[in-house]
């Protein structure tokens, strides 16, 4: 992919941003439309800016004030800097970075990175959606279906208005893009990953997996359990840890983690850019920690194992060895 001067990357930013403030007039808009034909530079720039803003959520909601105080303003401009980075850039994974469809854009119920929520669903269903996570309900006389669009989500069920064995019965069923899982009154995990792979962990009852293109050859997942799935097979069932649902209390439970496993996990809940250099990757993390501000936990990394946390800004982070 063409590598964008940094100039261009900060005008791409800045235009962004104003476009998206409420505050761009007319005129603005005419001269973003004409900065945006007068080069493919501009071009590449302004839908890598799009791109780059939907995948790490860098949009926060105060940008639309039309009033902005001088925290606000302040990041505001940290903000611009960190998008201008991210368009100039051009690491070795850019390529498999993740798009957000439009299909996720439209789910009817999304969450942002870091939030959490919970639904309750007409029959009595109870759903929490983890960070980044995009979910469909389609109930109708036949079934009660939950496409996961993105992300992952808690299912406690309720049972239907008649039993099993009626012929009015609806299933409950989650779809994710690998298959379809089928809750035999139970209370389960789904995570739906990027990369042509869910995965689902029992909590409570069973619940039977059915691959896209193996249906015919479902197997049920028992309570205690775990296992991930492609749209071709099932992986090994293997015990399901107690942490599964650790995320719907808002923690992130580690034992004995490598890592760069931690800070993969910790920056699901975090916008921008979470590294761990390879350095330092290998080092074991055990503890407790909290969700709803990660900016503590990365503050407390030195403080348990020999690294430095550095802030290139607020949205790219580094974990590396001390000193580098």
């Amino acid at each position: 992919m063409s590598a964008i001067h940094e100039d261009v990357a900060l005008q791409a930013a800045q235009w962004f941003f104003l476009l998206n403030s409420g505050e761009a007039t007319a005129a603005d808009r005419r001269r973003w439309a004409h900065w945006r034909a007068a080069d493919p530079t501009h071009d590449l720039a302004w839908q890598r800016a799009e791109r780059v803003s939907l995948k790490f959520d860098l949009l926060p909601r105060t940008l639309a004030a039309p009033v902005l105080g001088r925290a606000a303003r302040a990041d505001r401009r940290a903000t611009v800097k960190a998008l201008a980075l991210l368009v100039a850039a051009v690491p070795a994974g850019w390529l498999a970075w993740r798009s957000v469809s439009a299909r996720e854009w439209l789910a009817a119920h999304r969450t942002a990175t870091g939030e959490r929520r919970e639904l309750r669903l007409p029959d009595g269903t109870r759903l929490v959606l983890n960070t980044a996570t995009a979910l469909d309900v389609a109930y109708d006389e036949h079934l009660r279906l939950l496409r996961l669009r993105a992300g992952e989500i808690l299912v406690e069920t309720a049972p239907d208005a008649v039993p099993p064995d009626h012929p009015a019965y609806r299933p409950l069923v989650v779809e994710t893009a690998q298959g379809r899982l089928r809750a035999l009154g139970t209370r389960f995990v789904v995570r739906q990953f990027d990369g042509g792979r869910s995965h689902v962990a029992v909590l409570e009852g069973a619940v039977e997996v059915r691959p896209e293109r193996a249906a015919d050859r479902p197997v049920v997942v028992q309570a205690g359990e775990q296992a991930g799935f492609s749209s071709a097979s099932v992986e090994a069932v293997t015990a399901a840890g107690p942490q599964a649902d650790d995320w719907s209390r808002g923690i992130l439970r580690a034992r004995d983690m490598r890592l760069q496993d931690f800070v993969a996990e910790l920056g699901r809940y975090r916008p921008g850019v979470l590294r761990c250099d390879p350095a330092v990757a290998a080092l074991r993390i055990s503890g407790v920690f909290q969700l709803r501000d990660t900016g503590p936990v990365l503050d407390s990394l030195p403080q348990a194992l020999p690294v430095d946390v550095l802030y290139r800004t607020r949205y790219w982070v580094t974990v590396v060895a001390p000193g580098t």
